[in-house]
């Protein structure tokens, strides 16, 4: 038997940091958003006692599997394994397009495409609640990544309220040749005197009277001050994105990447073009939201 998923990227609408539980994990407010920009996995039955085998057009993923280090898609499979007292023999083919350590979501999307991949293989028969359970211990953005959508993420990520569709807004993202490391990100946010709080509330209410236009002029992102001010391509990425008729550009998670969003595919298309002219070394990709998601493996 064979199964087929899609593990589709994010994007931070709206980012707000409300505070630190004890423990040292930060409390955001995010509303996220699916894009039709997406990995593909497939699920083969192995042989008894294959165990679990990934296979990955990504260089990145097999430099660390090669050195022994799990990704997130092993992590999660061992995960479902631990939880269901099931050994799995499966063969995992992973097509890699989102970009890696980007900000949105990548490796948690492949996680989460890897519970539900599973649970249909094997037919374990878990609900999507219990897959999110199991998510969160894997990372905070997983369980948003179980069903995507567009959601207000509350908590620490894993507090989910499912929201109303927006129009499919044309996106292009823009992913700069850094690494930013997203606990240094939040390190830093923690010291600043007076951090940036974008008004969710108002794109709540945006998006609730499917206000389209309102939701480019609100977007926001508390942490970018902080990976802008160490890499100021992300504003010039941002500039540039505004330069090709952007609605607005932000930020996306603890960066680098960029997103904007425009008013036609093909105004998109043409300013993904410009910009891969301007920036070769970049991954960047024309895109749009995504809500088929949700109604294909609920």
């Amino acid at each position: 038997m064979t199964v087929y998923e899609q593990a589709r990227a994010k994007i931070n609408l709206s980012l707000d940091v409300t505070g630190r539980r004890e423990d040292g994990y930060h409390l955001v407010r995010m509303i996220m958003q699916t894009l039709d920009l997406c990995d593909d996995l497939v699920f083969e039955n192995a042989e008894a006692g294959d165990g679990i085998t990934l296979i990955t057009d990504s260089g990145i993923l097999n430099k660390e599997q090669s050195e022994g280090s799990d990704n997130l898609i092993i992590k999660a499979a061992k995960a479902l394994e631990k939880e269901t007292g099931h050994s799995f023999d499966v063969y995992i083919s992973l097509t890699k397009r989102i970009p890696i350590a980007a900000g949105l979501a990548g490796g948690s999307a492949d996680a989460a495409a890897t519970l539900r991949g599973l649970n249909r293989l094997f037919d374990l028969k878990l609900s999507m609640d219990e897959l999110r359970a199991i998510g969160l211990k894997l990372g905070a953005d997983v369980p948003f990544c179980v069903e995507g959508g567009l959601c207000l993420c509350e908590g620490i990520g894993e507090i989910l309220t499912q929201l109303t569709h927006l129009p499919s807004y044309p996106t292009v993202i823009c992913k700069p040749t850094l690494f930013v490391s997203t606990p240094s990100v939040y390190k830093a946010y923690d010291s600043l005197e007076t951090p940036f709080h974008p008004d969710v509330d108002a794109m709540l209410k945006a998006i609730s009277e499917y206000d389209g236009p309102a939701i480019p002029e609100l977007l926001g992102n508390s942490l970018e001050t902080v990976t802008a001010n160490v890499h100021p391509i992300i504003k010039e990425i941002e500039m540039s994105m505004l330069k090709t008729r952007a609605l607005n550009a932000v930020m996306s998670g603890s960066g680098p990447t960029v997103f904007g969003l425009y008013n036609s595919v093909q105004e998109a298309d043409a300013a993904a073009e410009i910009l891969k002219e301007k920036y070769p070394d970049f991954e960047i990709h024309s895109t749009k939201f995504d809500y088929g998601f949700i109604e294909r493996y609920e």
